[in-house]
């Protein structure tokens, strides 16, 4: 089959390997249709680590996934040959204290798609899969929408556990897929005034189809005071989700006495420096957000359902063999992009 490779900094190669095989009872063999190029990915191509996380090259990176299921292994149940599925990147153990206590995200054992040290990533013809990674797709589904459904399961996470309630003040700094996500589930959950930020105008305009209250640069010559004029007594929840330090000191400034101040986007760095009593005096709750935690099946719920519309958030289309040219897209921010997709099977 064919895959891509990540051969070096900022440098894919595609190259021809051995088909992947069915080991355990529980596998999935898939065949690949669409994988997301996601900004975690872009670190890998651009710095080759996250935090801890170092790649060790050739390594194949991509975790936003869908495709068809090929075969199956004589204990799957869920899914059989010819179903259409979204793919989970996220194998959990099912077993340590953090599963038992409902949280996979942070499970001792975890394996992560496209992660280093962990488990080849998704940018291959086919992938095997344990099944519970596997989740069928309605008919009028695209394997878009459903590749789509890994960013929208964090969003997903991400309102779950900080959004207080209908009417609540919200800022989302960054509209990337993830922003553009969270906007998204936090419409379909009945939002008060939203106010977003980007510097890639683009992203903005997408955001604008979801009326925010304002919407701006963040390196404007004062988007802090911007926000708080319309709303003095600050927002009740931020959502960070640029992964820009920056960003996270604008966070800080903007949440009102007992807000939240929730972190979703990656940073390139490996500490970031907040405004420590400005946050006491107001006691503002930090939250970190960490991947989906078992919300992929309500991202397509919503999906199917029509409450949101992913469509908008794909940009970019690219044959796998251009996946060189998909990566330096979006880690240059360029051509207004938002998603970029990498057609693995046309």
């Amino acid at each position: 089959m064919k895959t891509a490779k990540l051969t070096g900094i900022r440098r894919f190669e595609i190259r021809e390997v051995p088909d992947p095989k069915i080991v355990r009872d529980d596998d999935v063999l898939v065949r690949v249709a669409t994988v997301g190029v996601c900004g975690s990915d872009v670190h890998y191509f651009t710095d080759g680590r996250i935090g801890a996380q170092v790649v060790e090259f050739p390594f194949t990176v991509g975790h936003e996934a869908a495709g068809t299921v090929e075969r199956v292994g004589r204990a799957v149940r869920r899914v059989k040959p010819g179903d259409r599925v979204a793919i989970d990147p996220t194998d959990f153990c099912g077993e340590c204290d953090q599963c038992r206590a409902g949280r996979p995200n942070t499970c001792r054992r975890l394996k992560f798609l496209g992660c280093p040290g962990q488990l080849k990533g998704a940018l291959s013809e086919l992938l095997v899969l344990p099944e519970h990674c596997c989740f069928p797709i309605a008919p009028s589904m695209t394997f878009e929408q459903a590749t789509l459904s890994e960013p929208l399961g964090i969003a997903v996470y991400s309102v779950e556990r900080t959004f207080p309630g209908p009417g609540a003040t919200v800022g989302i700094l960054g509209q990337g897929p993830v922003g553009l996500s969270v906007f998204h589930v936090l419409r379909a959950s009945g939002v008060g005034n939203v106010y977003a930020t980007d510097k890639i105008p683009e992203r903005l305009a997408i955001a604008g189809e979801l009326k925010p209250a304002w919407s701006g640069r963040p390196d404007s010559p004062d988007a802090v005071g911007e926000i708080l004029s319309r709303e003095p007594l600050g927002l009740d929840v931020v959502y960070e989700c640029s992964g820009d330090p920056a960003a996270w000191l604008q966070g800080a400034r903007l949440c009102r006495p007992g807000g939240r101040l929730v972190i979703v986007g990656i940073p390139e760095v490996d500490e970031i420096a907040l405004p420590v009593h400005e946050l006491r005096r107001n006691e503002v709750t930090l939250y970190n957000i960490r991947r989906q935690a078992g919300c992929t099946q309500k991202a397509l719920d919503l999906i199917d359902s029509k409450k949101v519309n992913v469509d908008s958030l794909v940009t970019h289309r690219f044959p796998l063999e251009r996946t060189q040219e998909a990566f330096a897209l979006a880690a240059g921010y360029k051509n207004g992009v938002v998603k970029a997709m990498i057609e693995v099977a046309p």
